[in-house]
């Protein structure tokens, strides 16, 4: 959706927009830049890590294979099929910036994040949102991660792992977005098989694939559920 506004007005409502987020990356960067520095990774190896993956979960991933002396192959595709569910989210993000200039879409995607794909989206539904905003969400949080990291990197074993319950930061934080997502019965059923696919996958299958079958399969599924629902006339439900 387009909408007029300044550069200073979408500075503001993108930076308003993305606080929440950055609120919660600080303490979670910090805590994957402790555990990076523990691992043996100085400050500007943390920060390039950020720079060039920006993607927590992979990050944390990538920092307990390190420490356990996983190969540079390994560490790679595992960090790849973590971060494969960006896929999806760009699909979707696709749908209000049509149109819009290949070199945005770039420095755009860069910044894609479930944080951020989970605000912007939201705020797309509800109108009155652009591209340029949504920009500055994602580079907001972006700028915030990579300082948090190196924040933490710097600190290193002054902050202990899980002190001040940093520990429960990310969930909760997921948990929060994913409310943010629940507008009716079709997203609160899609939103009940990713939780059960994921936790069956993981005890089924090793290793960290659930993430991925559980998002593609899951959004499959609620993608024909929306598509009948549709169908029937009940697509607001």
């Amino acid at each position: 959706m387009r909408t007029s506004s300044t550069p200073d007005k979408s500075l503001r409502e993108g930076a308003s927009a993305a606080w929440p987020i950055c609120l919660g990356y600080f303490p979670i960067g910090m805590a994957l830049g402790v555990l990076a520095q523990q691992a043996g990774l100085g400050p500007v190896w943390i920060g390039l890590m950020s720079v060039l993956v920006f993607a927590g979960s992979a990050q944390f991933i990538a920092v307990a294979m390190i420490d356990g002396g996983a190969t540079a192959a390994s560490i790679i595709f595992t960090t790849f099929v973590v971060n494969f569910r960006h896929v999806l989210m760009s699909g979707a993000l696709a749908v209000p910036l049509r149109g819009v200039k290949r070199r945005f879409l770039l420095l755009f995607a860069y910044g894609i994040t479930d944080e951020s794909f989970a605000v912007n989206m939201t705020r797309f539904r509800q109108g009155h949102w652009d591209r340029w905003r949504a920009l500055v969400v994602h580079h907001t949080a972006n700028l915030t991660w990579i300082l948090a990291t190196i924040t933490g990197g710097v600190v290193g074993t002054l902050i202990p792992p899980g002190s001040f319950g940093i520990d429960y930061a990310l969930p909760a934080m997921f948990i929060a977005l994913l409310a943010l997502q629940l507008h009716g019965r079709i997203y609160l059923v899609t939103g009940t098989l990713a939780a059960v696919i994921a936790v069956v996958w993981k005890l089924l299958i090793p290793g960290d694939s659930y993430i991925v079958g559980a998002a593609v399969s899951a959004a499959t599924l609620g993608f024909l559920l929306r598509r009948r629902a549709f169908s029937t006339g009940k697509e607001g439900e």
